[in-house]
């Protein structure tokens, strides 16, 4: 494994892995974005570079990139990690610099602490917020619960945050960044398979050979059983995410 870094990027390769040379990997860009002190950046490390290290300075928002394998296929990711979200006045405190980073992602991770109340309550904030910077977009989000370790000074209850995630229609992965790489990469895992998914079916190819002939003249029932099939596809597209 080669591990490369430069100020603001951290690279990492598999070697003998390499991706073609005559085809340029897929981009996949996911923001994780959560409260202060949650874990977000050890978080993003863990994936990245498969270890745990944990004292950070204060998270100035980079970028991180790597080159994984999903389902046969080399994957460029790029991961931007982002400062701490407060709520002030009961609402969101986010700024330009978060706003843009939601709105360049392809899918995001929004992390909080079982060791911070303040950090559950903002899930329904983050994600309402996300989905206004995002309208009309089936932009993949998954929720992660940070530090599941630390049972003895929980302040919430696992289930409190898988409820939500489906009521949401969120994926839910509950992680201790420090003892447990798998459910880590799980969490970014499920969110490169979806972005791909995306990704490849809104080419003009696969839109073409996807379409359904149409006959000349529909009738009323015909475009009625349409209109549901097209509707439950799409409900199942969201609650699958």
């Amino acid at each position: 494994m080669r591990l490369t870094q430069s100020m603001c990027t951290i690279a990492e390769c598999a070697e003998g892995c390499p991706a073609p040379p005559a085809a340029r990997p897929r981009l996949v860009k996911i923001a994780v974005v959560g409260g202060s002190g949650v874990g977000k950046t050890a978080l993003v490390v863990r994936f990245l570079t498969r270890r745990f290290i944990g004292d950070y300075e204060r998270n100035a928002g980079n970028l991180y990139s790597r080159h994984i394998q999903i389902d046969g296929e080399t994957l460029a990711i790029q991961v931007q990690d982002t400062p701490g979200v407060q709520i002030h006045e009961h609402s969101l405190d986010c700024n330009e610099q978060l706003n843009r980073c939601i709105r360049w992602a392809d899918a995001l991770v929004i992390v909080f602490s079982i060791t911070d109340y303040k950090s559950y309550e903002l899930l329904s904030h983050l994600y309402q917020h996300v989905r206004q910077l995002h309208p009309g977009s089936s932009v993949p989000v998954v929720i992660v619960a940070n530090k599941a370790d630390l049972l003895h000074v929980k302040e919430v209850e696992p289930q409190h945050g898988l409820q939500l995630a489906n009521v949401l229609g969120c994926a839910f992965y509950e992680v201790s960044v420090s003892e447990n790489y798998n459910d880590v990469f799980s969490a970014f895992h499920v969110l490169c398979r979806e972005v791909s998914k995306q990704q490849t079916s809104s080419t003009p190819e696969r839109r073409r050979t996807s379409l359904i002939p149409r006959p000349k003249s529909p009738n009323m029932q015909d475009l009625k059983r349409r209109f549901k099939q097209a509707l439950s596809a799409k409900v199942r597209t969201v609650t699958s995410v």
